[in-house]
């Protein structure tokens, strides 16, 4: 029997599995989950190197389909039905017009490549958290990993904090969009669930809630010893044991590393930083992703939701876009000004295009031929649109991208082979992408 604090008084009668598990789960206060932690170290032990690159990435994920029309690739010359209510204005480039509701993006085009011929090949909600997060088709019978669990198989642990990371909980997971599929719990994202805009802004995991002091913290590390020490004549289950320790170290870490608590702490950064990210949910969330892969995270997926609009479009868009138009330039300009853009990529996706043809709610529905994305740094050259669409919007004109190429840019620049196998459960082997790099994307 586990007793981590032998100086109390034991009761025989609940000398059974039951007490071990209340007595480990005593770090339950502290916010820890000991599958999770599990899961991590055991992604750690598995750390490989892939190509030697060591290359991050920030995605920005805008949940629901956000508009291509009224973003990035706006008809100005079709009829109102179709050009909606926003105008246009010139970008950095000239010839090249953007919405009215994204001067920043529009002013600040030489640091990013938009892509205007991207195909996403779906119009569904959930399917395309899957299809677009990990670059598969989707397919019922297996869930493929996202990115951001490749990487953290691929790559590993840099420092203690997570190699995978979500901000926010915009990911539609019903179908596995943004889980790690058949490579399985070990490299899920850690979720940051708050709002690091709020005044009160924690994480749960990392952050001891009020009333766990540091010495009451001490006391539960004792528990460290006592795992320890019970190793001994449990032949029968050695590697729980062990990984049990492992865990817990590993969790003790985290709670009491002053890197660990300074990445988290947004208050620590200079008001005029957090100022240029825009105090918005969103704005913060870039910051706190550039602070994250500042201190060791690899991957950080930066949610964004309610993009969904079916209803009112233009007058939602109107208090959606201007967070996302101040976070993503300032994001790039953050990282390039602290040396981190060569080798941090940043892309911005969406599930899907929306609608030509506004619908009789003042909306635009799921279309599922056309979208946009953004890219930036890990070597993407910056001022250029790649490709075009139709008169109205509704499809790429001459050649268009799909999801394998986008997968296969991504993973090339994170220095992750496209030759990559990895095991399904069952035994077998699925390659990690059949996708040729997108050139233009390439430098």
């Amino acid at each position: 029997m586990l007793n981590l604090f032998p100086q109390r008084d034991i009761d025989c009668e609940d000398s059974s599995r039951r007490r071990f598990m209340v007595q480990v789960g005593s770090l339950a206060p502290l916010g820890l989950s000991l599958p999770a932690l599990l899961r991590a170290e055991t992604a750690s032990a598995k750390t490989k190197t892939g190509s030697g690159k060591d290359v991050n990435c920030i995605l920005i994920w805008t949940r629901g389909g956000t508009s291509h029309h009224d973003t990035l690739d706006p008809k100005p010359q079709a009829k109102a039905s179709i050009r909606g209510d926003f105008g246009t204005i010139d970008t950095a480039l000239p010839g090249i017009r953007f919405s009215d509701q994204m001067p920043q993006f529009a002013r600040h085009l030489k640091s990013f490549t938009v892509m205007r011929n991207f195909n996403p090949r779906n119009g569904s909600h959930a399917t395309a958290d899957a299809i677009m997060m990990s670059g598969k088709r989707f397919n019922p019978s297996i869930t493929f990993p996202c990115y951001g669990s490749v990487v953290a198989k691929e790559k590993g642990f840099r420092t203690n904090l997570p190699p995978f990371a979500q901000i926010g909980t915009n990911v539609d997971h019903r179908f596995g969009g943004g889980y790690a599929g058949f490579l399985g719990l070990a490299y899920n994202a850690f979720v940051l669930p708050g709002d690091p805009n709020a005044k009160n802004f924690t994480v749960r995991d990392i952050t001891p809630p009020k009333g766990i002091t540091l010495k009451r913290l001490d006391r539960r590390r004792q528990a460290l010893q006592a795992i320890g020490a019970l190793q001994h004549g449990l032949d029968s289950r050695p590697d729980a044991l062990q990984a049990i320790d492992k865990y817990y170290r590993n969790a003790f870490s985290m709670i009491t590393s002053p890197a660990t608590q300074k990445a988290f702490d947004l208050n620590t950064e200079k008001t005029p930083i957090r100022d240029a990210y825009g105090r918005t949910s969103l704005g913060q969330s870039c910051l706190l992703a550039r602070r994250l892969i500042e201190a060791g995270t690899r991957f950080v997926t930066v949610t964004s939701g309610g993009w969904d609009t079916h209803t009112q479009n233009f007058k939602r868009l109107k208090s959606l876009l201007p967070p996302l138009d101040t976070a993503f330039p300032a994001l790039i300009a953050d990282l390039k000004q602290r040396g981190l853009l060569k080798t941090t990529l940043v892309v911005w996706l969406t599930d899907f295009g929306r609608t030509p043809i506004i619908n009789s709610a003042a909306g635009r529905d799921h279309w599922s031929s056309a979208a946009t994305l953004c890219m930036a740094g890990a070597g993407t050259p910056g001022g250029q649109v790649v490709g075009r669409t139709d008169e109205i919007g509704a499809r790429a004109v001459g050649r268009e991208y799909y999801t394998p190429a986008l997968a296969a840019t991504i993973f090339s620049k994170l220095g992750i082979s496209l030759n990559t196998i990895h095991m399904a459960p069952d035994g077998r082997p699925i390659s990690l992408c059949k996708g040729e790099p997108i050139k233009e994307l390439m430098g």
